[in-house]
C-alpha cells in the first residue's frame, strides 16, 4: 500500500498528516517515528517543544488537535489519532508491510503485553509532567529527587521486563522479528541511560537493544539524533 505524506507540524499549522514531535523526556513519539521508518512511510517533522514557552503542547491550537495536550498526535487518512500504540496499530492495519505484530496470536499477545508494560507501566512514571511534580515536593534537592524517582520507576519495570524477555526473546523482544515491543524498548532504554540506570542486572534488555540499534530504522529515529535534540544530548 502506498503511504500518504505524513508531517510533524508545530502547534500553529496543522495540515493533513500531522505528527507533532517533542523535546526529550517523552518516548512516545520515538515509537511512532521508528514505525514510520520501518514501514518506509514518508513524513516531515515540525517539533512541539514541551519546555519552551511553558510547553507548546498547552497552546490553544495544539489543544484543539489533542485535548490531552500530549505528543504524539497523528493526522492521516482523514482522521486524527492520539497515543503511540494506537497510532502504531493503525499503521499496522493499513500499511502491514513489514509486520510489527506477529501472525501467531500467542506471540501477538506477548508483543502487546511487553508494549503495554513499557508504555503504561514504566514510561508515564518518569515523564516530564511527573518529574515536575516530584521536583516541587523537594525544591532544595530537586534534581537529586527527580533522578532517584526516575531510576526507581525504571528499575522496577526493568526487573519485570528482564524476566519476561528471558522467556519471549529471540534476537529481539519476541522471537527473531522486529515487533511493536521493540519500538517501545529502544526509546525506554535511551531514557534509562539518560537517568544513569545501572544495566548490569539487565543483560537480556541490553543485548536486544544493541541488536536493534544496529538496524537503520532505529539509528535514524534514535532520540539523540533528531532535529530538535538539544546539543548536549546529541550523538
Amino acid at each position: 500500500m502506498q503511504a500518504g505524506k505524513v508531517s510533524f507540524p508545530c502547534s500553529e499549522a496543522l495540515p493533513e498528516g500531522t505528527f507533532p514531535g517533542r523535546l526529550r523526556v517523552t518516548t512516545y513519539h520515538d515509537r511512532v517515528w521508528q514505525a514510520l521508518a520501518l514501514k518506509g512511510i514518508d513524513f516531515e517533522m515540525v517539533p512541539v517543544n514541551l519546555i519552551k514557552d511553558g510547553g507548546q503542547q498547552f497552546s490553544k491550537a495544539f489543544q484543539a488537535l489533542n485535548p490531552m495536550k500530549q505528543v504524539p498526535t497523528l493526522k492521516i487518512d482523514g482522521i486524527t489519532i492520539h497515543q503511540s500504540l494506537a497510532i502504531i496499530e493503525y499503521l499496522e492495519e493499513t500499511r502491514p508491510t513489514p509486520r510489527l505484530l506477529p501472525r501467531d496470536p500467542k506471540k501477538r499477545a506477548s508483543v502487546r503485553m511487553i508494549s503495554d508494560l513499557i508504555a503504561s507501566g514504566i514510561q508515564p512514571l518518569q515523564n516530564l509532567s511527573i518529574l515536575k511534580k516530584v521536583g516541587e515536593v523537594s525544591k532544595d534537592l530537586r534534581e537529586e529527587t527527580q533522578l532517584t524517582w526516575a531510576q526507581n520507576a525504571i528499575t522496577s519495570g526493568f526487573n519485570a521486563l528482564e524476566q519476561i524477555l528471558q522467556s519471549t526473546a529471540g534476537k529481539y523482544c519476541v522471537g527473531d522479528e522486529v515487533t511493536m515491543a521493540d519500538l517501545c524498548l529502544v526509546p525506554q532504554v535511551a531514557n534509562a541511560e539518560r537517568f544513569k540506570v545501572d544495566f548490569t542486572p539487565y543483560p537480556t534488555i541490553s543485548c536486544i537493544n544493541k541488536r536493534l540499534l544496529a538496524l537503520e530504522a532505529f539509528q535514524v529515529s534514535h532520540p539523540c539524533r533528531q532535529p530538535d535534540t538539544p546539543t548536549e544530548l546529541r550523538a
